[in-house]
């Protein structure tokens, strides 16, 4: 499988993403929102964002081996994060882009605050979308 990955001239520099991600028509997973909880749905790291992306990124990689898929095979990414403070995204950012999933953020990705989550103290999500061999 052949997944290209872009950043054209006229575009702006980007923090490790590519804007363009191209995969060959085929098979892909979408995965639901991974969320900071635990196998028996509790939430991890009340308060603590870092605990809490290392949670979803736990689970994120446990979704993309079940379909036989692994970060190389991202093709799009969407990262939720419960504030508005631009050092809180950042941080979200860094700490997934210094993870086991580094990979899939190479990838066309978007990072997102918004005011909630849908668990009480959820204060990150990440929805990926994976090409399938």
């Amino acid at each position: 499988m052949r997944i290209e990955r872009l950043s054209p001239p006229g575009l702006h520099a980007t923090p490790g993403y590519h804007h363009v991600t191209v995969v060959q028509a085929g098979r892909t997973a979408h995965l639901a929102g991974q969320c900071p909880l635990d196998v028996h749905g509790r939430l991890v790291g009340e308060h603590d964002l870092a605990a809490q992306v290392d949670q979803v990124v736990a689970n994120a990689l446990v979704a993309l081996d079940a379909v036989g898929a692994e970060p190389a095979d991202v093709v799009r990414t969407h990262i939720w994060v419960a504030s508005d403070d631009r050092e809180d995204l950042a941080a979200v950012w860094t700490r997934l882009r210094e993870s086991s999933l580094a990979e899939a953020l190479t990838t066309a990705s978007t990072l997102i605050g918004v005011a909630r989550l849908g668990y009480p103290g959820q204060l990150v999500e990440l929805d990926i979308t994976a090409a399938l061999g």
